[in-house]
């Protein structure tokens, strides 16, 4: 049975969000904390909704659209800076008045939880970082070239099948395939662009000692984004993080490894995601 609730927008930060709420808050997810999950560089909401519909069997879970991707706003004049985007997550929650949340973000979604962390945002309890790039000024560059964005979203925008999509994610479902061939075009060329810069021009070592919640890093076995080093000098930073690797799984981990990605959470967020009957 699933798990999906509806699909919506919110004026917050100024701008319009879209997000997919999962779950709601009967039953025993009355008593834990909200979920808002943030996505990747090019993953709008969508894309995420397997996930969605596991997280929402446990938790009231938001899976945003970031701005510039999927059906929340772009502009050529919107501001695509991570500052911005961390500040969109604090509006959300506010906007939605959600009194106690943790925040769930893979690869670029990491680097805007930890920043949106460094505010202090009243209702944020613990956040979990999977796999975020760990680039940045005077560090290795982030794995992952810039092409391979460009020309994916070039070939969405044209309009392509699950199979013209194969030769970018080998590895994915003919589902998974399916989505991103069907919603990647409405990831903002503009946007991109500038995140990934971001990647290399912004330093998110800073944001670590700012963190006042629990954190979980949650790192992939393969793909090389945040390797053992990586993960000790931010134990040197927040000596509190905890960290996790998932076997089997390249930096999409929940697509490489989906039960290992639920697994790797534990309690940490209240309750354990448990695997499908």
């Amino acid at each position: 049975m699933s798990t999906y609730l509806y699909g919506a927008n919110v004026h917050a930060n100024g701008i319009r969000q879209h997000y997919l709420r999962y779950g709601g808050t009967e039953g025993e997810r009355a008593g834990r904390d909200a979920v808002i999950i943030i996505p990747g560089i090019t993953s709008p909401a969508i894309t995420w909704g397997f996930v969605g519909e596991r997280f929402g069997t446990h938790f009231d879970t938001y899976v945003l659209d970031v701005r510039g991707r999927g059906l929340s706003e772009a502009s050529d004049a919107l501001d695509y800076s991570l500052d911005a985007q961390a500040a969109d997550v604090v509006a959300f929650a506010e906007a939605l008045g959600l009194q106690r949340y943790a925040l769930v973000g893979h690869s670029m979604g990491g680097r805007i939880a930890l920043r949106a962390a460094r505010s202090h945002p009243k209702g944020l309890t613990r956040m979990v970082l999977v796999d975020p790039p760990v680039s940045g000024p005077g560090r290795r560059a982030y794995p992952s070239k810039l092409p391979w964005y460009v020309d994916s979203m070039a070939l969405a925008r044209k309009g392509c099948d699950a199979e013209a999509m194969r030769q970018y994610c080998p590895t994915w479902t003919e589902e998974q395939l399916a989505l991103r061939a069907e919603w990647l075009h409405t990831c903002d060329e503009r946007a991109i662009l500038a995140s990934f810069e971001g990647f290399h021009t912004d330093d998110i070592h800073v944001d670590f000692p700012e963190a006042k919640v629990p954190v979980l890093l949650m790192t992939a076995e393969r793909g090389d984004v945040v390797r053992d080093e990586d993960v000790e000098e931010i134990r040197g930073l927040l000596s509190s993080v905890e960290h996790t690797r998932v076997g089997d799984a390249g930096h999409m981990i929940p697509w490489d490894n989906e039960e290992g990605f639920y697994s790797a959470f534990g309690t940490f967020l209240g309750a354990p995601l448990a695997p499908k009957a």
